[in-house]
């Protein structure tokens, strides 16, 4: 049998581990929410949230694929216990990583795209109406939005060609050196920026007044849901790396660097774009309309490399994420079919890229499709699916089957964690860990469907909630009874 791949260095696991968890998500949404929600409050709020429910989950992932050596496609069947079903469960991420590769390549190449049209002046003189109309051309182009999407999944697969070591981890590490200085040079600038004090204030001072006024409730949730998608947990993207990790440290101090690595970009991001808003008077936004219109605007008024050094540290984000996952499918047919990794890639290059052009198509040929009503498209859809559907109970089968005995169990799990040096995971986590946490999961995801569905008709809104507690019952119904009646008749 052919020896598992390994990381050349422990910076080389980190760095590639982080530059899966570090996405786009990092850059627009987090400092934005954390304005909305009484900054340095929310900041305090997510950290808490970011250990109690991000990092044991991140643990039970990296655990399951150095336990097993095996990507997604194996690794249940690995470690299961003789006669459950609990490899059923490695579909969702198999799905997860595909569905979010048919999007996240598309929008890797408008970060690339961006970073060419700065680099060559296309913005320059332009006001904000026709930078919004340089956005939209873009859209509304399938050709352009292809190549890009295309150079994206090239660049990826490319990577991804040359093995582990010598492929995906030489180029993250420089992705990722350079991205974290990117980021400090973005930060610095900004600070000196005309009132960049008023942004950092609103930024990182607390304000509870904020927290009351959008409902205590709703800020902590919003900071349970933060810290839960900001990792990339669930679908089996940091399992795989788990699966090349050697033994000589224990998973939790892997994790917490990660984590760390992770926050900080989030916390850079913020003092980079908000104080860039606050100097000249703009309403610190998300989403497409901030990272393609306003930001672009404003970097027009600042005689600097500033916007094109931000869309190459953007794309770089993107990249080092779409590479981890690449890694995920590739790990999959070469574990289940035996195939060699030029073949895998070879074959998976034609699959994502055809895969991706239903996304790219639903912004312009393909428009009058709206799955989730008036205004979405396909990538509403195929995100919806990964997001509120896939990572949250991806997430909950790598729990359950790290704690319940008729899975992995807590003690095997809890041996193979704290093999080697450093941290150790504590055994007096398991209560949390067997019910609370789970609880938190499935509250996250119950919620990511009645925020989606609350304002439609109550047919559609409860057609949609049946549907989910209904996965959920598949779920906890494999969780719970596979393997039962053989333990029974072992008794």
């Amino acid at each position: 049998m052919k020896e598992r791949e390994k990381f050349g260095s422990r910076l080389g696991f980190i760095l590639v581990s982080a530059g899966c968890a570090i996405g786009i998500g990092n850059v627009w949404k987090f400092p934005y929410i954390t304005g909305i929600y009484g900054g340095a409050a929310f900041i305090l709020m997510y950290l808490v949230f970011l250990v109690a429910l991000g990092l044991p989950i991140m643990v039970c992932e990296f655990t399951v694929g150095r336990g097993s050596r095996m990507g997604m496609g194996k690794a249940l069947d690995t470690l299961e216990p003789k006669g459950t079903k609990w490899h059923r469960m490695k579909w969702i991420s198999i799905l997860g990583s595909f569905l979010l590769m048919m999007f996240y390549t598309m929008v890797g190449g408008w970060m690339l795209k961006y970073a060419f049209m700065e680099a060559t002046g296309t913005f320059v003189g332009l006001d904000g109406k026709a930078v919004e109309g340089v956005f939209g051309d873009m859209l509304t182009n399938p050709g352009t939005l292809t190549f890009w999407a295309i150079v994206a999944i090239v660049i990826s697969f490319g990577a991804c060609g040359f093995g582990l070591e010598k492929g995906i981890e030489k180029v993250t590490k420089v992705m990722m050196i350079a991205l974290l200085l990117l980021m400090i040079a973005l930060a610095v600038n900004s600070a000196f920026l005309p009132n960049a004090a008023a942004g950092i204030k609103f930024y990182l001072v607390p304000d509870f007044g904020e927290v009351a006024k959008k409902g205590f409730g709703n800020a902590v949730f919003a900071a349970m849901s933060q810290a839960f998608f900001t990792l990339s947990i669930g679908i089996g993207s940091m399992e795989i790396f788990g699966s090349y990790l050697d033994r000589k440290k224990r998973i939790t101090g892997e994790a917490v660097n990660i984590v760390l690595l992770d926050t900080f970009v989030a916390l850079m991001a913020g003092f980079i774009i908000i104080p860039v808003c606050f100097a000249y008077g703009v309403e610190p936004g998300s989403g497409p309309s901030l990272l393609f219109i306003t930001l672009p605007t404003l970097f027009n008024n600042m005689a600097s490399s500033s916007a094109v050094n931000f869309f190459i540290f953007m794309s770089f984000a993107a990249l080092s994420t779409i590479i981890a996952v690449f890694e995920e499918i590739l790990a999959f047919f070469m574990d289940i079919g035996g195939w060699s990794r030029k073949k895998a890639v070879g074959v998976n290059f034609v699959l994502i890229t055809v895969l991706s052009l239903p996304a790219i198509l639903g912004f312009n040929v393909l428009s009058g499709i709206q799955p989730l009503g008036e205004g979405s498209n396909i990538m509403d859809m195929e995100d919806f699916l990964v997001s509120s559907n896939l990572l949250p109970l991806g997430s909950l089968v790598f729990v359950l089957f790290c704690v319940r005995k008729n899975g992995w169990g807590f003690e095997n799990f809890l041996k193979e964690a704290n093999e080697g040096e450093g941290i150790k995971f504590p055994h007096w986590i398991r209560l949390y860990m067997q019910y609370i946490l789970p609880l938190i999961v499935v509250i996250i995801y119950l919620k990511g469907y009645y925020d989606m569905f609350s304002g439609k008709s109550t047919a559609v809104f409860v057609s949609w909630m049946c549907f989910a507690v209904l996965l959920l019952f598949v779920i906890f119904g494999v969780s719970i009874f596979t393997g039962r009646k053989k333990t029974e008749r072992t008794k």
